[in-house]
């Protein structure tokens, strides 16, 4: 709702993930390899410490190759113009610039800290095994091992406790937010007339010798853009997947093979009662341990009903003690492999022997099933086809690849050999050099378009190499005549320039009448009410142009009523009459989630000013080497 985060939204969005989302940011941004002197050069400093050209480039080919995977038909070029990469190395200094200040401030949390947010945070809850501990396991599974699962996460919090208090952080009297509110809630009765050049447009005189005169004046707005006619021809995974063929043993078979695809895993879930003892613990202390377990699993025997109540007072798991040993559901994979056997080998109500793990000693029973279904071929058959196509196209596709780009570099005076060859379509089109705001699809890739536009390929109309336009497709063009960008002759455009002189020209006789009208109202020779009449504010616009009720909101209000006049060209001249300032209204629910967005503004705005401060404390800055692009900066948008 407030301009601020409405104009700086990218802003707040940075501190936000800051402070939500544990990034593990700054692993990556240290010690890469230099191959090169000019690779070590450093682009910006923070506290006597560089950040050199290897480490931007490789932190922008790692933002291009995330946008990639995201958006596949996202133009690479689109990605690596100057801005793009000056925001990954302000990023890349920001990142820094936090990490020394955690670093000098000491916000590293303890082992203790850690611990404990290990042991209870829910979030980490899925990395838990059976004792409730982080599980090397899971870790492993996911790439990571304890170790570095703990710095990671340890250097992420210290980070975040660097802006939290000051993003969090709102204003302590209600005064200043009152005033912030009324300011930015206040609503304005408003009065507009609109002059339309439509409405004019019957009063302009523009003679053939006007409209020629206009069109000399003005050939730059009169141009053929640049554009060719071509042949392409266009290796698509989509398409290849539509000529595949498969039978119904085809079908039969991938089901089969990829049963598990189509089953709901099966759940288990199960309560425990650890005696700890750890692995590497004395034999004495493992056979004393053994003995407390053989205790318990007799009396569970005797009083199964009773299996809650004895975790509760006797269980070494602090995760689950309190909830009488209960686990909730897990399938395979996320507990430790003799716990996992045991519990998955029980049926519902069993209660196992005694179970050895790294932790201790286990007495499990299992409380509930679920999943463990196989979904019956007919019911997933267009799936297991669709599927099947896919693998087949993509198998096609290596091998098709690899000819089509081959065929149309060696082959390159006709695209015929290529379409023979993999049975494609030969087609047809006309491309401009730039393509229309907005356009999508292969013939619009920049890629493609510098390809097929390129000197080479113009001078000997030879095939462009095969160009990557989008995830799995491929595109060959070869130019079959070119049109040079050139001013259109007049007779071309003369209907054209008659229509834009008209409508230029209604445009200032709109005008003109309008600045009469405001100057009239102005003198106080009119007190009549203008046509359309709104109450505006910067949370309601009640669908007006920006610059309408910037007009409206920004009149001074010491002088009412106040005129003023805006001029929106095509779209006419608008008189604006602010009539009265009304007070803001409190929303029905109470204006608690405005002043809530107003905290944020503030907290944003106060860490900006913070991590300013934290840049010039630690002299952070970037060097003049940033302004001149490397080789690999140069060809990572190809």
């Amino acid at each position: 709702m407030f301009d601020f985060i409405r104009d700086h939204t990218r802003l707040v969005l940075g501190f936000l993930l800051l402070l939500i989302i544990p990034s593990f940011i700054f692993f990556g941004v240290e010690g890469y390899t230099q191959f090169n002197d000019a690779a070590s050069q450093a682009v910006a400093k923070v506290d006597g410490q560089k950040i050199s050209r290897a480490e931007w480039d490789d932190a922008h080919r790692r933002f291009m190759d995330n946008q990639r995977r995201q958006a596949p038909t996202q133009d690479p070029v689109a990605l690596d113009t100057p801005a793009a990469r000056r925001d990954t190395l302000d990023n890349l200094v920001r990142e820094r610039v936090l990490l020394t200040a955690a670093t000098k401030m000491h916000l590293f949390p303890s082992d203790a800290r850690m611990a404990r947010l290990f042991d209870s945070d829910p979030q980490y809850a899925g990395l838990r095994g059976a004792d409730g501990k982080i599980s090397r396991e899971l870790l492993v599974a996911q790439g990571l091992t304890p170790a570095l699962f703990d710095q990671r996460l340890r250097q992420d919090l210290g980070v975040r406790q660097v802006v939290a208090g000051v993003l969090s952080t709102a204003p302590s009297s209600a005064v200043p937010a009152n005033a912030a509110l009324d300011a930015f809630m206040q609503r304005r009765a408003v009065q507009l007339q609109r002059f339309d050049p439509a409405a004019y447009r019957e009063k302009v005189q523009a003679t053939d010798a006007d409209v020629e005169a206009y069109y000399k004046a003005n050939t730059a707005q009169f141009k053929a853009p640049e554009q060719a006619r071509i042949e392409y021809v266009l290796l698509d995974l989509a398409l290849l997947g539509q000529g595949v063929a498969v039978t119904e043993e085809d079908l039969r078979k991938a089901y089969n093979d990829g049963i598990a695809k189509y089953s709901t895993p099966e759940e288990r879930r199960a309560s425990h009662i650890l005696v700890k003892a750890e692995a590497g613990a004395k034999a004495d202390e493992r056979a004393k341990a053994k003995a407390k377990a053989e205790g318990l699993l007799a009396e569970v025997r005797k009083n199964p009903a009773g299996f809650a109540e004895l975790a509760r007072k006797n269980s070494d798991d602090p995760g689950s003690a309190a909830q009488g040993g209960d686990l909730d559901f897990f399938g395979r994979g996320q507990m430790v492999k003799p716990f996992e056997e045991a519990a998955f080998t029980l049926k519902q109500g069993e209660i196992s022997g005694i179970v050895e793990s790294d932790f201790g000693f286990h007495i499990i029973t299992v409380t509930g099933v679920r999943g463990g279904q196989v979904r019956p071929f007919e019911a997933v058959r267009a799936e297991v086809e669709a599927e099947l196509r896919k693998t087949l196209a993509q198998k096609r596709w290596a091998e098709s690849a690899e000819t089509f780009t081959n065929t149309v570099y060696e082959q390159s005076d006709s695209l015929k050999p290529v379409v023979d060859k993999l049975k494609l379509s030969l087609q047809t089109a006309t491309v401009l050099r730039k393509p229309a705001p907005g356009a999508t699809g292969p013939l619009a890739s920049a890629k493609l378009l510098d390809a097929v536009f390129g000197t080479e390929t113009l001078r000997n109309k030879r095939n462009t190499d095969a160009v990557e336009v989008g995830s799995n497709q491929l595109v060959s063009a070869r130019v079959v005549e070119h049109f040079p960008e050139r001013v259109q002759a007049f007779a071309e455009v003369k209907d054209r320039v008659r229509q834009r002189l008209v409508e230029e020209r209604a445009a200032a006789l709109a005008r003109q009448e309008g600045e009469a009208r405001v100057a009239a109202l102005k003198a106080g020779n009119s007190t009549e009410p203008l046509p359309i009449v709104v109450t505006v504010s910067r949370a309601q616009a009640q669908g007006m142009p920006r610059p309408l009720m910037d007009a409206a909101l920004r009149a001074d209000a010491d002088k009412l009523p106040a005129v003023t006049g805006v001029d929106l060209g095509a779209d006419g001249y608008f008189v604006v009459r602010v009539m009265q300032v009304l007070p803001r209204e409190t929303p029905p629910g109470g204006d608690a989630p405005l002043r809530a967005q107003y905290a944020q503004a503030w907290g944003v705005a106060e860490t900006e000013a913070y991590l300013a401060s934290l840049k010039k404390r630690y002299k952070a800055n970037v060097t003049p080497l940033a302004a001149t692009p490397s080789d690999a900066a140069a060809s990572a948008a190809r």
